[in-house]
């Protein structure tokens, strides 16, 4: 045998899959078309490599093959062309993995019912990969998770292929490897996790340093050579571990200011002081503050769901979070808080809950923008359904509402003409749209609730906005 013929497969990977992607022949696949994935595999299709995304979703990938988007701050053109170039595919055809020289997992990570982890979109993707995978490849897991996941979770089911990837320390400075690359292992494996914001327009996807951990050095070799293609900065760890744990402390600490903040304005409220106020104040401080807001309830896929990722794994070390876990249960609870305000508003109008007719503007879980993974405004509906309300709603991105993971509620938008508003007994406003007519809204509309204080710049007619 010679000395090439001993070398393993992750010598070979961190020699040649650097010069592949120089090269631009490094086959790029990502799995999972959403939020997530799409975005990032365009953007390597951009930087000049071929990209695959894979998903299970049949009307997902006939769109993207016709160069049509389902996400509004994904314009069609710009994956026709993409398509068009041949630099970004989309396909249901799990075979095709074989061929990919790495492949990203961009899958949801949701809680299940008694607000545990649910890794069964992890699970059942690493076992779709598991038949494909060859010597050479790097497995990039970028859904958010619990530290440990990569290596307690995806690792063994990759090794039931027969082939292995040993879990090595590695020293690193922040900005690379400082340790040499291992020569150990059939196949790579990293964790970098995603941080998009879907709506935030002061930051691209590019923009936004890309944490990377591997399982060893050639892997976070591999994993950075990659990021390196697409990011303008890539930030390595020493582990898959400190990357998991970095994403988990990036939304927890928003998790907990956000929870501080909606205790204040339940504090406020009951002490007659505006919240808002408070909040613009203490902001001209220079120094020592970061302001964040109250609300009806936490949305999107990670704020209210990472820090139960945590708690839920810490038990395991005997560790209790009680701060963490205090902060999930305020946020939590804001949509009943809501439900409660508006039923009181109610009465000081002698009016009851019960047979009210209300309207709900807005349903995406942030202002402009057409996500509504665990919006607030789903648990609010079916809280007023329960007190035996009649609801209606309006979002401008979603004419219908989808079924959920927890909601069906086949309901379609109502319009919010001037007529309409004046019809309903209360209109609460849950997501501050910026193309709604505030002014217009509060002219017609009996009673506003507002929990967003979107009407702040109304200047007329204050006696009939609450403030929530």
């Amino acid at each position: 045998m010679t000395m090439n013929e001993a070398r393993p497969a992750s010598f070979e990977a961190s020699t040649t899959f650097p010069s592949k992607l120089q090269s631009k022949t490094a086959q790029i696949g990502v799995i999972g078309l959403g939020y997530v994935g799409l975005p990032l595999g365009l953007l390597f299709a951009r930087n000049g490599l071929p990209t695959t995304g894979f998903d299970i979703d049949r009307a997902k990938v006939d769109m993207l093959e016709k160069g049509a988007s389902y996400i509004r701050h994904i314009p069609g053109p710009a994956i026709m062309e993409q398509v068009e170039k041949k630099g970004f595919r989309a396909t249901t055809d799990f075979a095709l993995l074989e061929g990919m020289d790495a492949i990203l997992i961009c899958v949801p990570t949701p809680l299940d019912e008694h607000r545990e982890p649910d890794l069964s979109f992890v699970r059942n993707t690493t076992e779709d990969i598991t038949p494909h995978l060859r010597r050479g490849q790097l497995v990039v897991l970028e859904s958010t998770t619990y530290p440990g996941t990569t290596e307690e979770v995806v690792l063994p089911i990759l090794e039931q292929s027969g082939l292995k990837c040993p879990i090595l320390s590695y020293a690193t400075d922040g900005s690379r490897v400082a340790a040499p690359a291992e020569t150990e292992g059939d196949f790579l494996l990293a964790f970098s996790p995603e941080r998009e914001d879907p709506g935030n327009l002061q930051f691209q996807t590019h923009q936004v340093p890309k944490v990377v951990g591997g399982v060893n050095a050639s892997s976070a070799l591999a994993a950075q050579a990659l990021y390196d293609q697409a990011f303008e900065k890539t930030v390595v760890v020493s582990s898959t571990r400190a990357a998991e744990m970095t994403k988990i402390l990036e939304n927890t600490y928003r998790c907990v200011n956000i929870a501080l903040v909606n205790e204040l304005k339940l504090l406020c409220l009951r002490m007659g002081i505006d919240i808002w106020e408070v909040i613009e104040a203490a902001s001209t401080k220079p120094f020592g503050f970061k302001p964040f807001f109250p609300g009806p309830g936490l949305g999107g896929h990670c704020i209210p769901i990472d820090p139960f990722y945590l708690t839920w794994k810490a038990r395991e070390y005997e560790f209790p979070t009680r701060f963490i876990e205090l902060a999930g249960e305020i946020n939590a609870a804001m949509p009943d808080h809501v439900v409660t305000f508006l039923r009181d508003a109610l009465n000081t109008r002698k009016q009851c809950l019960q047979d009210a007719r209300i309207l709900i503007l807005g349903i995406a879980y942030k202002k402009d923008i057409d996500d509504l993974r665990e919006s607030p405004s789903l648990r609010i509906i079916d809280l007023l359904k329960d007190k035996g309300a009649q609801v209606d709603y309006h979002d401008p991105y979603f004419p219908r509402l989808p079924r959920t993971r927890k909601y069906d509620f086949g309901m379609a938008a109502v319009e919010p003409t001037a007529e309409a508003l004046a019809s309903y007994d209360a209109v609460l406003i849950v997501t501050d749209h910026s193309s709604y007519d505030y002014a217009a809204i509060v002219r017609h509309a009996r009673l506003v609730v507002d929990t967003r204080n979107a009407t702040k710049q109304v200047k007329e007619q204050r006696d009939k906005i609450v403030l929530c």
